[in-house]
């Protein structure tokens, strides 16, 4: 069964007009785009996207810290690249799809493809400027991911909206007779191939989506694509943190959490 959580007011508030960002606003002017064969110096493996932390290491890592993203020095990003970097939102897959090809950076020796920072944290950004206008108990998030149930929760709680953690019983947001059933005015998912049934049934009544999407995920039916490592625990952990805290910030509601507090325990 799966872990619902509620908190929050009650009182329902009116569906704001959706106001989506458009992807030549969101995305860098100049959107970096490496192609497949471009060689790249050689240097020390470093760990495989995964569910475990999914840092670099080593001569790998100081060569991503320089060219993770452009005009570091200049860098006015929610978080220091740095932490952007220790957290591994910027490590991918071995996959791409084309849906995502926009927001990788380039390929690393290992057949790795590393997303381009600044894109994930403008998409940051956006999304929290989006879910900042809805009643927060209308508010949805999803994890079916091991590593993003926690931060889910935590997101929940800090903000006071509603969460399906685990497994999602089917109908849940299009059958009223399903017990638990639910209309959300807006969905966020932790991965929209894990949470695929949330993402079929929202699309199907309209209900916009927001998703973290690594570079082998499809994005169709998404309507605000977050970039980032979405199966790391410290990527997720930091994802979550940040978007809680901005929506926080802008509501005025008190937030006296740590990144650390939206980490998956080991």
């Amino acid at each position: 069964m799966s872990e619902i959580e509620q908190t929050g007011q009650e009182e329902v508030k009116a569906q704001p007009e959706i106001e989506l960002v458009p992807e030549e606003v969101v995305v860098a002017e100049t959107e970096p785009v490496v192609a497949e064969t471009e060689p790249v110096a050689e240097a020390a493996p470093e760990e495989v996207s995964g569910e475990g932390e999914g840092t670099a290491a080593g001569p790998e890592a100081e060569l991503e810290a320089k060219t993770a993203t452009p005009a570091r020095e200049e860098s006015t990003s929610l978080v220091s690249i740095d932490e952007y970097l220790a957290a591994g939102v910027h490590i991918g897959t071995q996959q791409k799809t084309q849906d995502m090809m926009r927001f990788v950076y380039r390929v690393r020796t290992d057949g790795l493809y590393v997303l381009d920072i600044q894109s994930t944290d403008a998409r940051v950004r956006a999304a929290s400027k989006l879910l900042s206008k809805y009643d927060p108990s209308r508010i949805l998030v999803v994890s079916s991911r091991q590593y993003g149930q926690h931060p889910a929760r935590m997101f929940a709680k800090a903000l006071g909206t509603k969460s399906v953690l685990g497994r999602f019983i089917p109908g849940s947001l299009t059958n009223p007779k399903i017990e638990g059933f639910y209309e959300p005015e807006i969905v966020i998912l932790t991965d929209p191939a894990g949470d695929a049934q949330v993402l079929k049934e929202a699309s199907s009544i309209g209900v916009p989506v927001v998703a973290f999407c690594d570079t082998n995920n499809l994005t169709s039916n998404v309507d605000l694509v977050i970039p980032t490592n979405n199966k790391g625990r410290k990527a997720l952990s930091l994802i979550y943190w940040l978007i809680a805290r901005e929506v926080a910030n802008s509501n005025g509601i008190p937030f006296n959490y740590e990144m650390t507090d939206f980490e998956t325990p080991l």
